[in-house]
């Protein structure tokens, strides 16, 4: 979406998301959280590293920096359905809301 200003500079606004990178071998996977846009591939160009995340160990290993995914969520980024749920599981989608819908 390209937006215009009064003084005809252009402005161009990127979705932003944050999702995952695979990364690891065949069968044996482990990801990276991203924050990306949207229309770049899925192991392709990222902005920011922000945690990762690997199903195959016993407790599931996942290190988010929670501090930079609520500063990109109040900037608009949007997580894909699996991130959006491991930031409930870690919490931060609570403070997210909590920090977006309290009373001032």
């Amino acid at each position: 979406m390209i937006l215009k200003l009064r003084n005809l500079q252009e402005v161009y606004l990127m979705a932003v998301k944050i999702r995952l990178k695979r990364m690891g071998s065949k069968r044996k996977p482990f990801y990276r959280v991203v924050v990306a846009d949207s229309r770049s591939p899925r192991d392709g160009r990222f902005i920011e590293s922000v945690g990762y995340y690997n199903p195959l160990s016993d407790p599931v290993d996942l290190k988010l920096d929670d501090d930079e995914i609520l500063a990109w969520l109040q900037k608009g980024a949007q997580p894909s359905d699996t991130v959006r749920t491991l930031l409930t599981s870690h919490g931060i989608m609570q403070k997210y809301h909590e920090a977006r819908f309290t009373k001032k």
